[in-house]
């Protein structure tokens, strides 16, 4: 069987593994679809013209690598006939016979169909060097849709590979044994407390997963979402994942309007097992899940507070950690809460900048107006 040698083929492999952030198999099956495509200019040029040829008329044709021996075969799969009408698809049986397969009309059989080095050669690597970057860019979509489609809306480990003023390139991965696959975080999806120097890891948010290369990393990730801390709180709480506690609400500012209030998150959970204490399973024992997280988005504030189907409880309890002792007005029809509350009490309920009403609004979905009764 004849062979085109590609000297140092399996040192480009790796290099073009790293560089492209693919698994090895996924740089093969480029390099041996840029090699066909060269294999189908060169029969263009020595037997039709291109428009002679069907779309799929090589759609029998492979290439086939040999790393150890560094070059590749092209072969076909043909037909065994008694005559011959169509010599890409077919084989006469007595020359199938001849090549030692023990074969009768009708059989399909593969046959080695290598030029000689020379003039293929020589279009076969010009051609190979246009087509596969196209290869490449094909093999990377389709390796990152089916690694990280089903994993959008999960929480990834990435490691800063680069940052600058426009945002940072992670690197996430694929899974054991694969390599880190780029992951863009935008500025506006930063966090001013993270440390970005290269090395360094950092847990996000996938939020987006592009369906085509381009540019930029097909990969989107976030660290300013609430969906990060409520992943975070569910990869971390046993009950959340066993489906006895579930998270009915997120409302996090985590980007706050002045550098000296502090960023925080509120998150309402509801126990579906009526023997488990949501607020206290979602703490963990001597705080550990909030400090675990904390760790992971230093300076952030997380509070836990239940939900409840009834709304005055509800918005009572998102006002946290005020004190509403007063009573709660509702007008359903705009679906806004009139909230007494004493006092001592208005600044807190407030907080800095109204960032607790503000989030016990969004967390609860409900317009919070808070009034306050003249002291007597």
């Amino acid at each position: 069987m004849s062979m085109v040698s590609l000297p140092g083929l399996r040192s480009l492999l790796d290099t073009m593994s790293q560089q492209r952030s693919l698994p090895p198999l996924a740089v093969q099956a480029a390099l041996k679809a840029a090699l066909l495509k060269g294999y189908e200019r060169y029969r263009r040029s020595q037997i039709r013209n291109d428009e002679d040829f069907p779309e799929d008329y090589f759609e029998n044709f492979a290439v086939k690598l040999d790393l150890k021996a560094e070059g590749f075969r092209v072969i076909a799969t043909k037909t065994v006939v008694e005559t011959v009408e169509d010599s890409d698809r077919e084989i006469p049986l007595d020359l199938a016979i001849k090549k030692g397969a023990k074969v009768k009309v009708g059989d399909r059989v593969i046959v080695d169909v290598t030029p000689n080095q020379g003039d293929f050669g020589r279009l076969a690597a010009l051609q190979t060097k246009t087509v596969l970057t196209q290869k490449l860019q094909e093999q990377q979509c389709k390796y990152i849709q089916e690694t990280f489609a089903d994993r959008k809306g999960t929480v990834l480990v990435g490691k800063v590979l680069k940052s600058d003023a426009r945002g940072v390139i992670l690197g996430v991965s694929g899974g054991a044994g694969h390599p880190l696959v780029e992951a863009e975080l935008p500025k506006y999806e930063k966090l001013p407390n993270d440390d970005y120097q290269e090395g360094t890891e950092l847990k996000v948010y996938l939020k987006k997963v592009f369906d085509r290369p381009s540019s930029k990393p097909m990969l989107r990730v976030s660290r300013a979402t609430s969906y990060l801390v409520s992943g975070l709180l569910s990869d971390r709480v046993p009950e959340i994942r066993q489906a006895r506690v579930e998270i009915k609400g997120v409302a996090r500012d985590s980007i706050p309007t002045k550098p000296d209030i502090v960023p925080r998150t509120k998150i309402a959970v509801h126990a579906l097992d009526p023997d488990v204490d949501p607020v206290a399973a979602c703490i963990g024992k001597l705080g550990e899940h909030l400090n675990a997280i904390a760790q992971e988005i230093p300076g952030e504030k997380i509070e836990v507070i239940p939900w409840s189907e009834d709304p005055a409880t509800y918005i009572a309890n998102a006002l946290s950690p005020a004190q509403i002792e007063g009573a709660i007005a509702l007008d359903l029809e705009n679906q806004s809460a009139e909230v007494i509350v004493s006092p001592d009490q208005l600044t807190v309920a407030l907080g800095p900048e109204d960032q607790n009403l503000q989030l016990a609004s969004r967390l609860t979905e409900w317009k919070i107006i808070l009034k306050t009764l003249p002291e007597t």
